[in-house]
């Protein structure tokens, strides 16, 4: 694994999201198509990143110890800070134009463009081998758990647990 490569792709994908899980369809994509990382790797980091205190982002972190333990970590930390870095050069440009309707429409559309590449990895991770009827009642339940907004997501990925250790 080429330390320079890998440092790129979470640039990239940290480049072209919108934070929180916008960077996941990207990552996801390369990840596989190197061979670096599995769908079990997805899934942990993504769990520790919702367990964790602080912003959403930071599962990437996880996902980078994973797939390349410590210095995996160091270099998703790089990469997922440098995007944000370049915001705040591009912010005085940004605040000029904010206003006129082809910069809100583009907005807009790179929003809608993430959450179908959002869906579009969700479906493959569904339709995937190891998939059966009781991970994917436990994964609706979840679902519908985290839509109802009345049930913290602490206790959704305990309760997932629990019926995951009783299940398997």
């Amino acid at each position: 694994m080429n330390p320079f490569e890998y440092l790129l792709i979470f640039i990239k994908a940290s480049l072209f999201s919108t934070g929180g899980f916008g960077n996941l369809p990207s990552l996801h994509q390369d990840m596989l198509a190197n061979g670096w990382a599995t769908d079990t790797d997805f899934g942990q980091s993504l769990a520790i990143g919702q367990i964790s205190p602080g912003p959403n982002g930071l599962w990437v972190i996880g996902l980078g110890y994973f797939t390349y333990g410590y210095l995996g970590a160091l270099l998703t930390l790089v990469a997922i800070s440098l995007p944000p870095l370049l915001v705040l050069g591009l912010q005085a440009i940004y605040s000029q134009i904010e206003h006129l309707t082809w910069v809100q429409g583009l907005m807009r559309g790179i929003s809608l463009a993430v959450v179908g590449l959002t869906l579009t990895v969700s479906w493959t991770i569904i339709n995937g081998p190891q998939l059966d009827w009781k991970s994917l009642l436990i994964g609706l339940t979840a679902f519908g758990l985290g839509l109802s907004r009345r049930v913290n997501v602490l206790v959704i990925l305990g309760l997932a647990a629990v019926c995951g250790l009783l299940f398997y």
